[in-house]
């Protein structure tokens, strides 16, 4: 009997260990940890673009230096739609996430309705306590 409950035991830790690795693969595909390291690659050429654009326009301002065929703000009204496309780019992501958060939140209240179901119907089917 003991060694039938530890394969029972060792079979649901399988399975739990199967399902977290499932559940892993499924967060790095929806920009979990595996990509962080490419977010910040992306955050970082943001960053350097914007900041260049700005300090080149600074120093176009201060130095009075101007390039015939460049208009005068070109440099700022870049640095401003890098900055609306990173806020979209953001926008787009936590979407990802929510989603994911949506559909496990679903599972979850499903796997509770069914357990619920099932013990009603083991309540139902056992002589009650109260009979």
């Amino acid at each position: 009997m003991v060694m039938d409950e530890a394969e029972i035991l060792r079979k649901e830790l399988d399975h739990y260990r199967s399902e977290k690795d499932r559940i892993r693969k499924v967060i790095g595909q929806i920009g979990g940890a595996t990509s962080k390291r490419q977010d910040r690659v992306i955050n970082i050429i943001f960053l350097v673009v914007v900041l260049s654009l700005f300090i080149l326009d600074i120093f176009r301002e201060v130095t009075g230096f101007a390039l015939p065929t460049i208009p005068r703000f070109l440099s700022i009204e870049l640095a401003l739609l890098l900055v609306s496309l990173k806020i979209i780019w953001m926008i787009h992501r936590q979407s990802k996430v929510d989603h994911f958060q949506f559909w496990v939140l679903n599972s979850i209240e499903f796997q509770i309705n069914m357990m619920s179901k099932r013990l009603k119907d083991l309540e139902e089917r056992t002589p009650g306590k109260g009979d």
